[in-house]
């Protein structure tokens, strides 16, 4: 019953220390990736409201990121609590062996992996795609902050914008070439216009619509023709209108379901057309290596816990003591960030992939093993 309470006492701190620092480090970090994302609303006319939404999905895949990181300063941080308040000693002298409390890390970071693959495998690429249809249905919500006096625009793929002076809503001295056949509407009949160029002396900005003024349409035609068309007052409207916001589905954003998918049809060489977009054959290290950032790369959690688990070895002297953990800490550290680098290269070659696979079953026993002989060799 005492032990149960101790464990459970351990486990909270820990907890506690591992919400905080993931929630603070998240916070910086998505604070300043949505600075970032304000592009979306300054260069390409999106809403506020899907930029927040966008923002938002976004930091989950933040938050993933973070675990690794945030797990070892929490045991980091819980051990040095313990030590200082002098409970560790307490422990000690109550009969808990410091194997049962190595034991007790090891399987709060067995939860904290399987949180990891859950966000991984699960919240995060579905966040993520959430976030990317979220663009592609979102149309743009107004075009006065994409048009600047004396700039030439071209958030809208084909179209160059080109202004003299803006007041509020209010634009003059108006240039637009067409080169994408986004305008073809403004002509009174459908034809096979080259490109188009629109002047105008004023126009009124309307949400995502312009309302021109006094102008004319130059239509470049197939046939090497052009055609001029003189107008009073004509609407152009940017709804319908693709912008350059990348709206292709990206390999992180695509479910684990059709990651293993793609893995069984390559490795079985039946890459059938359903998964040629999520598997390219040209590519498909980008999927493998999703795919161990994804379920392998969470592996390395256990492994950090038993390291830092060195921490508890006793030393006499003060000097030793401090910098071992610095050493065991740096050690951890390095290790979440070969972690992160190696998983860059394990879609390369089979080799790379079954060596990042292995690295954590191979290490993990040897250090456990390295660990309790240093926890008995103090009982001798």
């Amino acid at each position: 019953m005492v032990k149960n309470k101790i464990y459970n006492y351990i486990t909270v701190e820990l907890i506690k220390f591992f919400v905080l620092i993931i929630f603070s480090l998240s916070l910086i970090a998505w604070t300043v990736r949505a600075v970032n994302f304000l592009d979306l609303i300054v260069d390409s006319g999106y809403s506020t409201s899907t930029y927040f939404i966008y923002s938002l999905l976004n930091l989950t895949n933040i938050i993933t990121k973070f675990i690794p990181l945030s797990f070892l300063l929490a045991i980091f941080f819980t051990i040095i609590k313990l030590e200082r308040q002098n409970e560790l000693l307490v422990l000690w002298t109550s009969g808990i062996s410091k194997s049962q409390i190595s034991n007790l890390f090891f399987r709060i970071s067995l939860m904290v992996l399987l949180v990891y693959i859950i966000f991984s495998t699960i919240i995060t690429p579905t966040a993520l795609n959430k976030s990317r249809n979220l663009i592609k249905e979102s149309g743009v919500d107004t075009v006065s902050n994409l048009l600047k006096p004396n700039i030439f625009a071209d958030t809208f793929k084909g179209l160059t914008f080109y202004i003299g002076e803006k007041k509020d809503n209010l634009v003059k001295d108006i240039f637009i070439k067409d080169e994408g056949n986004n305008l073809n509407n403004l002509l009174p009949e459908k034809g096979s216009s080259k490109n188009q160029t629109i002047i105008a002396e004023s126009g009124i900005i309307d949400k995502n619509k312009i309302i021109l003024e006094k102008g004319v349409i130059q239509s470049f035609e197939n046939d090497n023709t052009v055609r001029i068309i003189q107008f009073n007052k004509t609407l152009l409207n940017f709804e319908n209108l693709d912008n350059r916001v990348i709206k292709d589905v990206k390999i992180q954003e695509t479910s684990t379901l059709k990651i293993l998918s793609c893995l069984k049809n390559y490795y079985l060489k039946n890459m059938s057309d359903q998964y040629v977009k999520n598997c390219p054959k040209n590519n498909i290290s980008i999927v493998i290596e999703t795919f161990s950032r994804r379920i392998v790369m969470p592996l390395y959690i256990p492994l950090v816990s038993i390291l830092i688990s060195f921490l508890l070895v006793y030393k006499k002297n003060k000097k030793i003591k401090i910098a071992n953990r610095y050493i065991f800490f740096i050690v951890s550290f390095f290790l979440l960030v070969l972690s992160e680098l190696l998983v860059r290269y394990s879609g390369l070659s089979k080799l790379n992939f079954y060596t990042y696979f292995l690295v954590p079953f191979l290490l993990s026993p040897i250090l456990y093993f390295i660990l309790i002989t240093r926890f008995r060799s103090e009982l001798t």
